[in-house]
């Protein structure tokens, strides 16, 4: 059954780079006071990250989870885990949006070599952007200092 399905999601993921999709490897790290805080909030982040509509992950490799002595300040010990995640995204617009709004640590496009970003695209991104930091801004996290 393991073998089916990783070949449907093979042949879903070749579908989608003929069609043009982005194909990327991501790391998302978490860190927490307890390691069940830990692994049960980078479980649930993936598995939000896993309905989005505009990506496809097609593996997920979580590591084990590490103590931290004094990670921030204040904080005598932290937990901490990565999770490496390959994934497919619809297009670079899609691709700037899940990283804006799930956090990797670091991204790397594998696929394809180089990209063409029309106006309509690369005004997408600035207004994902832009959508990002006002919701940023609303939240009470800050906002863009205006000067005078």
């Amino acid at each position: 059954m393991e073998k089916m399905k990783d070949k449907k999601i093979g042949e879903q993921v070749s579908k989608k780079m003929k069609e043009g999709w982005i194909r990327t490897a991501m790391m998302v790290e978490a860190m927490a006071i307890s390691k069940d805080a830990v692994e049960n909030a980078l479980k649930k982040h993936v598995e939000k990250l896993e309905k989005e509509k505009c990506l496809l992950v097609y593996r997920k490799d979580f590591q084990d989870t590490s103590e931290v002595e004094k990670p921030l300040p204040n904080i005598p010990k932290g937990f901490s885990q990565v999770v490496e995640l390959e994934a497919v995204a619809e297009n670079f617009d899609r691709l700037v949006y899940i990283v804006l709004n799930y956090a990797p640590s670091s991204i790397e496009i594998l696929e394809p070599e180089s990209m063409k970003v029309g106006i309509g695209e690369a005004q997408g991104i600035l207004n994902t952007i832009a959508t990002i930091i006002h919701r940023f801004a609303a939240s009470g996290g800050g906002g863009m200092i205006v000067s005078t």
